[in-house]
């Protein structure tokens, strides 16, 4: 089993209307939804064939009074989070949440870096299986940092992480950095446009079909952002928003064959 210090290990999205997000992500991704809630805290878990993926949860009215939207949050697999808390705040992060226990289940904080992007940290505390390679259908393939300085942000999350630099892309908007963990390539990131107001990181979500996912997520009530961008590999990206308005991304490939993307035959396969 792969080490799973500063890889990452699970997604959440904090939404304002649970029931659409269940159908919209459903439809769009391929996932089904599990209802694993206790007595007052309801959560959905997001699953591709019959393996969690991610978390569903209602946004915090706290959250919502404080002016977040809806949006996407991953947790980066730690050896120690009260160390790795510490640490975020030590390099000049802030920690919104802290170190607090799931029992039986996982022990997490969630932080924002130094250009105030969020970020959390996780380590699980049940036995749990490798995920398959990020590639896999319906699992999250790629991560993707918007800084506000990207050169700034690669100090805070090597130093935080242990991330190494891989391969470096030159294009029109700039320098593309991308990194690896545990010998992984699993991300890039970017001084963000103008154009985009906040640093954020963006996740990207395996589809067959790029463009029979792009169709769903407008007869969902999504939005289309950007794309399809074809990137190496064979494969396209678009990037959207979600019908209460967070940010996601997609890549898959084109197909015109009419078998279209991960459908539900391949899970029962």
């Amino acid at each position: 089993m792969l080490a799973s210090h500063g890889r990452f290990l699970w997604y959440e999205l904090a939404t304002t209307d649970v029931a659409a997000a269940k159908s919209f992500y459903a439809d769009v991704v391929g996932w089904d939804v599990q209802d694993v809630g206790r007595p007052g805290t309801p959560y959905t878990l997001f699953t591709a064939a019959g393996a969690p993926v991610s978390g569903l949860m209602s946004m915090p009215q706290e959250a919502s009074a404080s002016g977040f939207r809806p949006s996407w949050l991953g947790y980066v697999g730690v050896d120690d989070v009260d160390a790795a808390a510490g640490r975020i705040k030590k390099l000049g992060g802030g920690v919104h949440v802290l170190p607090r226990e799931i029992s039986e289940v996982s022990r997490f904080s969630i932080g924002v870096d130094p250009q105030m992007a969020t970020i959390a940290v996780l380590k699980w505390l049940d036995e749990r299986e490798q995920a398959p390679e990020p590639d896999a259908p319906g699992r999250v393939g790629w991560h993707e940092l918007f800084a506000a300085d990207w050169e700034s942000a690669w100090a805070f999350y090597a130093d935080l992480f242990g991330w190494r630099k891989t391969d470096t892309d030159m294009g029109p908007i700039g320098t593309y950095q991308l990194f690896s963990a545990g010998g992984l390539t699993i991300g890039g990131m970017l001084t963000k446009p103008a154009s985009v107001p906040v640093p954020f990181w963006l996740y990207y979500f395996n589809v067959g079909d790029i463009d029979v996912a792009m169709k769903r997520v407008k007869a969902g009530n999504g939005q289309i952002l950007a794309g399809p961008i074809e990137v190496p590999g064979d494969r396209w990206i678009v990037h959207c928003t979600d019908p209460q308005g967070a940010i996601f991304a997609l890549v898959g490939k084109r197909r015109h064959n009419g078998i279209g993307y991960f459908e539900r035959a391949c899970r029962a396969g």
